[in-house]
């Protein structure tokens, strides 16, 4: 288990990290989420042993992280940190190299690992004549190759098509499900949704948000309506509780203040012609994080 107890980091005057503390178990994918500069950088290198907390503790299977763990540790960072000139064969050695595995091993993992993102022919080509979405795989790779007791992912899918990133999300949890302690930060929040569990949203080093995403996601008071047929937008704000109206192709989106707004739409809507799907839906995780952040954020001005 990753145990991070009441960190706090400051560099001068900014505190980067506040008595943050959370937990992740082994199995278990983690979202640490949070604009830029909210601190998410810091707390991963707090975590990876790459810089000493001001104060507060982090621990992995109950010892503390230096020298001595970071052969656990998997980190694909968010900006690419690759060698362009050298080939994915010595790269990706070289990685494994310093996390204490043998030569024999590291090549046996890259052909396997080479072979699942189905660039076999890049072994031996150097990472300057890749695309951007072949590098990151091989970036993958090398936080992958060891097998990680512990692995951060900083924005995974960043230059991946599609496909990749339907490749890259079974990788992740074929991870998860070999036991490994994942971290996992990105802008997009319909990722985070798709892997985690629990969660912390960070705001200038402070933790506004954590807990277990179906808690959070209930306990969130703003829910949405989905009407489909023909109905008023104007007749809809008059109703009290209702916030927003929002009409899509085919549908219209109505946000509610709270559960106690439900009776009031439906009873506008009996009244109105061909209404066929009449839907309560859970706020997203992206409208909770964005009026979550702005609360914070207002009330720090």
């Amino acid at each position: 288990m990753l145990k991070v107890q009441n960190i706090t980091k400051s560099y001068g005057d900014l505190k980067a990290v506040d008595n943050l503390s959370f937990e992740v178990k082994e199995g278990e994918v983690f979202g640490l989420l949070g604009v830029n500069g909210a601190g998410k950088t810091t707390t991963f290198r707090i975590i990876m042993g790459l810089l000493e907390a001001d104060d507060g503790t982090v621990t992995l299977d109950g010892k503390p992280i230096d020298y001595n763990m970071t052969d656990k540790i998997g980190f694909l960072t968010e900006e690419r940190s690759l060698l362009l000139k050298m080939t994915v064969f010595d790269q990706v050695m070289y990685y494994g190299v310093l996390k204490g595995m043998n030569k024999i091993e590291v090549e046996r993992e890259l052909d396997k690992w080479l072979k699942r993102f189905e660039i076999e022919e890049y072994k031996h080509r150097k990472i300057k004549e890749l695309s951007k979405g072949n590098q990151q795989k091989i970036q993958f790779i090398t936080a992958i190759i060891n097998n990680p007791k512990l692995l951060i992912l900083d924005e995974p899918f960043a230059g991946l098509d599609p496909m990749n990133v339907e490749m890259f999300m079974d990788t992740i949890r074929e991870v998860e499900r070999n036991g490994s302690i994942i971290i996992f930060s990105s802008h997009r929040m319909e990722h985070v949704e798709l892997f985690c569990e629990k969660l912390v949203v960070l705001v200038r080093g402070q933790a506004v948000l954590e807990g277990n995403l179906k808690d959070i996601k209930k306990n969130y008071r703003r829910k949405n309506i989905i009407i489909n047929g023909k109905v008023d937008k104007e007749e809809l704000l008059k109703i009290e509780g209702v916030l927003e109206v929002n009409k899509k192709k085919n549908e219209t989106e109505v946000k509610i203040q709270d559960d106690s707004c439900v009776d009031k739409v439906f009873e506008y809507i009996t009244k109105c012609k061909n209404i066929t799907k009449f839907v309560v839906e859970e706020p997203s995780l992206n409208e909770i994080f964005v009026s979550k952040v702005g609360e914070s954020y207002d009330k720090q001005i």
